[in-house]
């Protein structure tokens, strides 16, 4: 997957912004104040999304694909960090993107919510 194009998934959201975390090396993506993506890499720096994720389906998914494992450097029940560098489909990025970004847009409150909804 491109790293590219995942970029792109995630700043046509609505109300999103981006930061650029130095120390990590990596790209965050937030609405609301809140994270919901990040790129960067892992240990080995291999190029990794790392994205919220509802628990059930987080394990779902890892036990699915072995390109989809706990989420690196984050609590492991709420995050799932996929490879760039493997053979999930855009679709995979996508949707896993929009449920993310869906996750911590609906926790922010109902005023946040009508706010980036107007703009």
């Amino acid at each position: 997957m491109d790293k590219e194009k995942l970029k792109e998934i995630c700043e046509r959201l609505p109300g999103i912004t981006h930061d650029y975390q130095v120390d990590w090396q990596a790209d965050r993506y937030h609405v609301g104040g809140k994270m919901f993506a990040m790129l960067g890499g892992d240990a080995e720096r291999k190029p990794i999304i790392t994205l919220k994720c509802e628990p059930n389906r987080a394990v779902e998914l890892r036990e699915t694909y072995k390109s989809i494992v706990p989420g690196y450097y984050m609590n492991k029940t709420h995050w799932n960090s996929l490879y760039l560098e493997s053979d999930l489909s855009v679709d995979i990025f996508e949707n896993l993107i929009v449920h993310s970004y869906n996750l911590v847009f609906e926790k922010l409150t109902k005023k946040a919510q009508k706010e980036i909804v107007a703009e």
